[in-house]
């Protein structure tokens, strides 16, 4: 059957860098949950962050049991979920003048409220797109998240009240400097509102590649103390791949082999549509690796979760290698494919292939379509051991429709 493996070692290896830029900055980490939400790996993180971020009320409860600051913005929120909200997060941020208009006074009467213990703040457009992927750009023409500097600014002065934090959330897998570029967009048109005084913070969103090998770190750090020495403001930033990358694998079985129409196809148990949305929508194109029992080579490419007495071979593109592939997943989607891959040797039923860098992205997107059998979710333990932390059954598919 097909399973997540994550290293909680791995995750600790990225918390460490994130904490380290962070310290050096003066700004305050949190964990994005829709990026990576596996309860049992995300006690690896807790000593690492300075909490949570939140999109909504499930996720703001589970933010809350990982301890720390519960930072919380959503479209839009249902007043009784916001009533909740209210008792325990540190920031709620709204993505609208009306909405922010229609809840203020319920806000601001909290006790909490009152006693400086939960801020409110306001998601801004900056107008500035980086991005490459429309789907993943908050900045495309006629998006719904943020508001346009140009609409808080007709919206006058009163719409500010009781606001004491501006966000933006504009990046998806990007260096520094598109955080640089997209700071200055923001401070050309919303610099003013910074300095009024009656901020206190400025949340900088996510899509940050921070543990990326090739991430300019000293540049992040150097932005976000020049934040706070001009405006004296707390930074907030929350990443969520960055937490997650190469910290995982999706290990699966080939079901079947077979030719079709000139195709030679191999279908797993692990699905792109069911297991891994990402690889359809971004699109996004894993590594693959075959397993292979016995001694690897030296230096050869490895996934960012190995097992003790396997070998790994790193598949290529179609063609490139003697025997090529079209993988497929187990659901009847025409387009459940994770792409044409090519093999040293040829596939049979019941090898094992190994999906990497599958921790973020894909067990928060996971679905039971078609009944597809959900993979197991499993740590990898420091001593070698495998530990199964969540294994789904049909009662997990019945069940949740009703």
């Amino acid at each position: 059957m097909a399973r997540f493996l994550i290293s909680p070692a791995a995750l600790e290896r990225n918390a460490r860098i994130l904490r380290q830029v962070g310290d050096a900055a003066g700004a305050r980490m949190l964990v994005a949950l829709k990026a990576f939400a596996c309860t049992a790996a995300l006690q690896a993180l807790r000593p690492y962050a300075h909490g949570s971020c939140a999109s909504g009320l499930y996720e703001a409860r589970l933010a809350r049991s990982l301890g720390g600051e519960v930072a919380v913005f959503s479209p839009a929120y249902q007043e009784e979920e916001l009533r909740e909200l209210l008792d325990f997060a540190a920031h709620i941020d709204f993505n609208s003048v009306p909405q922010w208009l229609r809840f203020r006074s319920l806000c601001l009467e909290h006790p909490r409220a009152k006693a400086g213990e939960v801020l409110f703040g306001l998601r801004i457009n900056p107008c500035h797109s980086t991005g490459h992927t429309p789907l993943y750009d908050p900045c495309v023409p006629g998006s719904r998240l943020g508001i346009p500097p140009q609409e808080l600014e007709q919206a006058g002065a009163d719409a500010l009240r009781g606001i004491s934090g501006l966000h933006f959330h504009t990046l998806c897998e990007q260096g520094a400097q598109e955080l640089v570029d997209t700071f200055r967009a923001f401070e050309k048109s919303c610099g003013h509102l910074l300095r009024g005084g009656s901020l206190r913070y400025l949340n900088l969103g996510g899509g940050h590649w921070i543990t990326k090998p090739f991430y300019d770190r000293p540049a992040l750090i150097s932005l976000l103390r020049e934040i706070r020495a001009a405006y004296g403001l707390q930074v907030y930033l929350e990443p969520g791949e960055a937490w997650a990358i190469h910290t995982g694998v999706l290990r699966a079985r080939v079901l079947d082999v077979f030719e079709s129409l000139g195709y030679r196809h191999a279908i797993l148990d692990a699905s792109a549509s069911a297991h891994m949305p990402d690889v359809l929508e971004m699109p996004y194109r894993p590594d693959v690796f075959a397993v292979h029992a016995g001694q690897g080579t030296a230096g050869a490419p490895q996934p960012a979760v190995c097992l003790q007495g396997e070998t790994y071979a790193l598949a290529g593109s179609a063609g490139e290698k003697p025997h090529t592939y079209r993988l497929g997943g187990p659901t009847c989607l025409a387009g459940d494919v994770l792409g044409d891959y090519s093999f040293d040797a040829p596939l049979h039923a019941g090898d094992v292939l190994v999906l990497d860098d599958m921790a973020h992205y894909t067990m928060v997107k996971t679905t039971h379509f078609n009944g597809v059998p959900h993979p197991d979710i499993c740590l990898l333990r420091a001593d070698g051991s495998i530990d199964c932390v969540r294994r789904f059954c049909y009662d997990d598919y019945a069940g949740r429709l009703g």
